[in-house]
């Protein structure tokens, strides 16, 4: 189905217009009468699951993370391991 709509209502009720769209309805604003916008929904180009992780979404970036990076470093585990408070000695 197709509505037309002058500017003036169109910036009246842009959300309303836009969710029609998207439900697949096509908008035409018009100047004067005469037709000078169409609005029509894009369409995703993913979709997304609610709670759900996309895998590969920063392959792009070319971020590649070596696996030892999370390993600690040998002359970090000597102090590492060593208490933070000094030895009680009698004295």
């Amino acid at each position: 189905m197709t509505i037309q709509v002058s500017i003036a209502l169109a910036k009246a009720k842009l959300s309303e217009l836009l969710a029609r769209a998207e439900k697949g309805e096509e908008v035409v604003i018009t100047r004067y009468g005469q037709p000078v916008v169409t609005l029509t929904a894009r369409k995703p180009s993913f979709v997304l699951s609610a709670g759900k992780r996309r895998l590969g979404v920063w392959e792009h970036l070319n971020l590649h993370t070596p696996v030892n990076v999370f390993e600690p470093d040998p002359k970090d585990e000597k102090w590492m391991d060593e208490s933070i408070f000094p030895d009680k000695r009698d004295g």
